[in-house]
């Protein structure tokens, strides 16, 4: 067997269970014979196995945590891990198109994979019965696991900034599209005249400008939920490739904290420039989250009116919890000014030394913290140039990485 990473002391029961849950399916050890080897490598996916769980908690499982060998990489296989189920010999594998349950072609004319037998079949589906229930065992170790894995650089931050920038996008331009439309036909009325059941004629009118401005609101209201959700997710893979976050553990505090922080960790609020950005964008964040999201009805945080000498007044709620509420607070924000005031932010945002990550960002690669640690990306920040030489590498070496081309 391989060795076996060192574990601490509550967690070697686990170990020793997951053992026992796998005592049928044990590591297949040295070849008993020349033929075993071409048997394997020309060895056919089962049905039987196709309920494995996810292969990243099979190879732990049986490499790191049970010291499984693992043969390493073929041409489209990433791992291979040799078994013997009832001194039968079969395989786990990571291939193309997933991790499965492998039988070996034991026909020594053989040039090409087989189809599985019967017993075949049902030996896999008795190998994944126990891998599953070995996972299921071993869940408290994949918790240690990924702890450890958090406290290191040697990780890859998912990267969604496209698609959540896209959402965007689509809200912002139907709603500029919906005020076009409503200027256009600002000056038309609609009369619908209907008969009562007793004879009375009604006329009634509406204008479709008003129907278009109230949706176009609508969309600039998500257009701006939108884009405050792209720079909560963007801000943190900026703040990456300016070195200023290095482990995984350093990301997830950033993840849970709130925008103001994001916000600080990806952009120097001392320039003057973004520090007016910065000021305009958290006073619209913090209207919009309480008209929106938090139910403080209007636009300004006002819940309810009062009658008076003056006439109807309304009653702000305010988060101090000394003095909850108010006569007087900050204007209502305007949907079009908020989308200008985005619109301008996002041109700041990548302008002068944080151009280059615009190309990074938008790449849908994941952030890599090693190459925050060996210089990598503080090289790539340099110019636009070499950050389009960079993406392109990499994204080269992530399509041959999906593809297994070793």
């Amino acid at each position: 067997m391989a060795t076996v990473v060192s574990l601490p002391s509550e967690l070697e029961r686990i170990r020793t269970k997951a053992l026992n849950a796998l005592k049928e399916v044990q590591p297949a050890g040295p070849p008993r014979s020349s033929a075993e080897g071409k048997a394997l490598i020309l060895s056919a996916r089962t049905n039987g196995g196709s309920s494995l769980p996810e292969y990243y908690l099979v190879y732990f499982l049986l490499v790191d945590l049970l010291g499984y060998e693992d043969l390493g990489q073929w041409e489209k296989v990433a791992w291979v891990v040799p078994v013997r189920y009832q001194d039968r010999l079969y395989s786990i594998e990571h291939r193309k198109f997933g991790v499965g349950v492998f039988a070996p072609n034991h026909d020594p004319a053989a040039t090409r994979s087989g189809t599985p037998s019967d017993q075949a079949e049902s030996d896999a589906r008795e190998i994944s019965t126990a891998i599953k229930k070995a996972v299921s065992i071993a869940e408290p170790y994949f918790e240690w696991r990924a702890e450890q894995a958090a406290l290191t650089s040697h990780l890859n931050i998912i990267n969604t900034s496209d698609s959540l920038f896209d959402r965007y996008v689509f809200f912002r331009d139907k709603f500029r599209s919906l005020i076009e439309e409503a200027e256009r036909c600002k000056d038309e009325r609609r009369i619908i005249k209907t008969t009562l059941p007793n004879g009375t004629e009604v006329t009634s009118g509406s204008s479709p400008a008003y129907l278009l401005r109230r949706e176009a609101k609508w969309q600039a209201q998500a257009a701006i939920e939108a884009f405050f959700g792209w720079t909560e997710h963007s801000f943190i893979h900026l703040a990456i490739l300016q070195s200023r976050l290095h482990t995984g553990d350093e990301v997830a505090t950033l993840a849970a904290a709130d925008w103001k922080a994001k916000f600080k960790a990806a952009l120097d609020l001392p320039h003057p420039d973004t520090k007016s950005h910065y000021d305009r964008l958290l006073d619209l964040r913090a209207q919009i989250r309480n008209f929106m999201a938090h139910g403080a009805f209007g636009k300004r945080g006002e819940a309810f009116c009062f009658h008076s000498g003056a006439g109807a007044v309304p009653v702000l709620l305010t988060q101090n919890q000394r003095h909850r509420y108010a006569l007087t607070g900050k204007p209502a924000f305007d949907e079009d000014v908020a989308i200008a005031d985005i619109e301008t932010f996002i041109e700041h945002l990548w302008s002068g030394p944080r151009a280059p990550a615009k190309i990074y960002i938008f790449s849908e690669l994941p952030s890599i913290l090693t190459h925050v640690l060996d210089g990598t990306y503080a090289r790539a920040m340099q110019s636009e140039r070499d950050m389009t030489e960079f993406v392109n590498y990499l994204t080269h070496a992530f399509d041959n990485a999906a593809n297994m081309d070793w």
